[in-house]
């Protein structure tokens, strides 16, 4: 209960104090208010092509400047907060359990899948970064294993990414096993994991996090979005990366949070917003970002920076995500297992 308090304070000092009206006056000229509560990931893209760009086309249409009150945090963490009080309008986040979430508790009544992406807004796929020149040799899952690396991604507790990384790691042992054996084997999956997990120096709150104690030094690989790995390069740093020919297909979902929504009268602007991230200009600003897009269009016209990877898979491979959920993250799954007898070694 502290952290998530805690979680919610921090969004409302990020937020400024958000009057909790949707519609203001301010120097004479009428304007609306969105509040955006997403994952740390994407905020370089909203803040510096979507946003702008959205505000832009609704004072064309409307004559109404809308301001937005953001807040970044991983995953879960800004998914709990939403749950806990924090008025979100929009929750954009990174795995859809988070939105599910919202939807239990109440704040979401639409069916917010009935979208023509069922309710995803961009798409990733895990990669693994190294360091320049790949001393260590790094090229696909097994490397992780070894003695000599040493492994960063996030803790799967606090950051939707980590669930990412680990379904892709438990995934990737499945699907190859089926290739090779004709059957998945869930051992071997198992053992994959915890061999990798056992390799892990740090485990921060978010994937954004992550990449920063990576660019600070430590460790010798980083499980990471490709959409991260792909903005530190437009940045300018040396951040090499592979693609494992085996790896999961992210879907990152968007979501109009109806209870929000209605307490502050601003259905239209937040309805006009999820809207425009689904527009071909907006699924190209995404793309530039590092993010695959979800409009089939827009992934043609960058087909060429996103390789498909040979043994792609998605959630569903592994059952959706409350078999995930069972599977790795409950007290008998098998992540948590893995960190409770890597624990009783130590």
């Amino acid at each position: 209960m502290k952290k998530i308090l805690s979680a919610l304070l921090l969004a409302m000092m990020v937020l400024g104090g958000c009057s909790g009206n949707g519609k203001t006056e301010g120097n004479g000229a009428s304007q609306d208010t969105l509040i955006l509560g997403a994952y740390t990931v994407p905020k370089d893209a909203y803040q510096k092509e979507i946003i702008p760009a959205f505000q832009d086309m609704w004072k064309k249409k409307t004559g109404r400047d809308v301001v937005f009150q953001e807040s970044y945090m991983a995953s879960g963490a800004q998914s709990r907060t939403i749950a806990s009080g924090f008025e979100a309008d929009i929750a954009a986040l990174s795995l859809e359990k988070d939105v599910v979430r919202l939807q239990e508790k109440g704040l979401i009544t639409h069916d917010w899948k009935t979208t023509k992406y069922n309710g995803f807004v961009t798409r990733s796929v895990v990669v693994m970064a190294f360091r320049e020149g790949n001393p260590k040799q790094i090229k696909d899952w097994e490397d992780l294993t070894r003695d000599d690396v040493d492994v960063i991604y996030p803790s799967p507790k606090t950051s939707g990414g980590a669930m990412w990384f680990v379904n892709a790691i438990y995934g990737s042992a499945l699907k190859m096993t089926e290739i090779r054996e004709g059957k998945q084997n869930v051992d071997a999956a198992f053992q994959l994991l915890k061999k990798i997990q056992r390799r892990v120096k740090v485990m921060d709150k978010s994937g954004r996090s992550s990449v920063t104690t990576f660019e600070n030094g430590i460790g010798d690989v980083l499980l990471t979005y490709e959409n991260e790995a792909m903005l530190r390069q437009k940045q300018g740093k040396i951040f090499p990366f592979i693609v494992p020919s085996c790896t999961i297909l992210i879907e990152n979902p968007i979501a109009l949070i109806d209870k929000n929504v209605d307490k502050h009268g601003n259905r239209e602007v937040a309805e006009a917003f999820v809207e425009f991230v689904l527009t071909r200009d907006a699924q190209r600003s995404f793309a530039r970002f590092g993010f695959r897009a979800v409009d089939e269009a827009v992934g043609v016209e960058f087909s060429e920076k996103y390789i498909v990877p040979e043994y792609l898979f998605d959630v569903n491979y592994l059952g959706g995500w409350d078999r995930i959920q069972k599977d790795l993250y409950d007290p008998e799954g098998a992540w948590s297992r893995i960190v409770l007898e890597l624990a009783n070694e130590s």
